[in-house]
């Protein structure tokens, strides 16, 4: 039987479409999105809009906790005879500063693949796109985390982590528990409560299981059952880190970490090579993104190239590196972010 007409990729893509339609469904799939812990941001995404590689983000801190002044009934006048006048406190500031990220794949697919396939490869393509990206997503937040975790190891005497790891394995010691799990959130102090969202490895929610730690709530429509503990919902990635049996486990607030999103001057294109294929014919479907994800509280401190940081393993400045990140909030409570590592075998 003949093989029926070829569809390519330009006949399933409209660039300008596609682009729009390939960021919403890597938003809608990334769990870390909906989950509220990497929040899109109006105002990033302006400043990918405009020029630069790094943005500079202002902010005022809170007030000082200085005891107040008891009042009197002193007039102004009786200064001048030796009580000091009351001087006015100041606020202080900060400037974050947020780093663009310029990335883009490409996929091919040739005219006699498909005619022998049977199959329209060209749309399986197209259809995979948003989960590339998400998967490309997460693990731009993960390396960005382990930076601003080695910085923190590093400068602020490792006060975002609670390590009960220890030197062998000891169940309910040194692997995950409701115990272990509340002293990280103590490392917020009193704002231990501002975290609602748990990110695991597969083996530490293994575990979680089969401790019966895990809760699983239905979904506002119903349809999607989502596993939580002590309240937080759980995210499960492989990503995480880990070293032998060591896992890393992080907590995140709400808004934790900013994402911006920008327009690239050409997100989604299509290239026809007569030639490829030795002449059978291949089409490439490029995508481009221009994002941001930024830890709240945070500067990045490296020199990048112009298409931003790497996510690791090209030098020191990519995203996962100590000296890449700066913390400019002083209080450690202002930080939504807290992170447990512990022994699992």
């Amino acid at each position: 039987m003949a093989a029926g007409p070829i569809t390519l990729i330009s006949d399933l893509v409209v660039p300008e479409i596609f682009s729009g339609y390939i960021q919403q469904l890597t938003e809608t799939k990334s769990r870390l999105i909906q989950s509220g812990a990497l929040a899109r941001d109006a105002f990033i995404d302006s400043l990918l809009g405009g020029a630069g590689l790094t943005f500079n983000i202002p902010s005022a801190k809170d007030l000082d906790d200085d005891a107040d002044r008891v009042s009197t009934d002193t007039s102004v006048d009786d200064f001048a005879g030796g009580t000091a006048r009351p001087v006015p406190k100041k606020i202080g500031t900060a400037t974050e500063i947020a780093t663009r990220l310029s990335r883009n794949q490409s996929w091919s697919t040739s005219d006699l693949a498909e005619t022998l396939a049977g199959e329209d490869m060209a749309g399986k393509i197209a259809n995979r796109v948003s989960d590339y990206w998400v998967r490309r997503l997460q693990d731009i937040v993960i390396a960005t985390c382990n930076g601003v975790i080695a910085d923190n190891t590093a400068n602020d005497a490792a006060d975002y982590t609670n390590d009960v790891s220890g030197a062998g394995f000891v169940a309910g010691v040194t692997d995950f528990s409701t115990g272990a799990f509340i002293d990280t959130t103590l490392t917020m102090g009193d704002s231990m409560g501002d975290t609602g969202i748990l990110m695991v490895h597969s083996i530490v929610y293994s575990r979680m299981q089969k401790n019966n730690l895990i809760d699983f709530i239905p979904d506002a429509e119903g349809r999607v059952v989502i596993p939580t503990y002590l309240g937080r919902q759980v995210v499960v990635d492989d990503g995480l880190p880990v070293t032998g049996s060591v896992h890393d486990s992080w907590l995140f607030g709400a808004g934790a970490l900013r994402l911006g999103v920008g327009s690239p001057a050409v997100g989604t294109e299509v290239e026809r090579e007569a030639g490829g294929g030795n002449g059978g014919g291949q089409e490439i479907l490029y995508s481009r993104q221009e994002w941001c994800v930024h830890p709240v509280g945070h500067a990045f401190a490296g020199t990048a190239p112009n298409g931003g940081p790497s996510n690791t393993g090209t030098g020191g400045d990519d995203l996962d590196e100590a000296g890449s990140w700066n913390r400019v909030y002083t209080d450690r409570k202002q930080i939504k972010f807290a992170r447990l590592v512990t022994r699992e075998a």
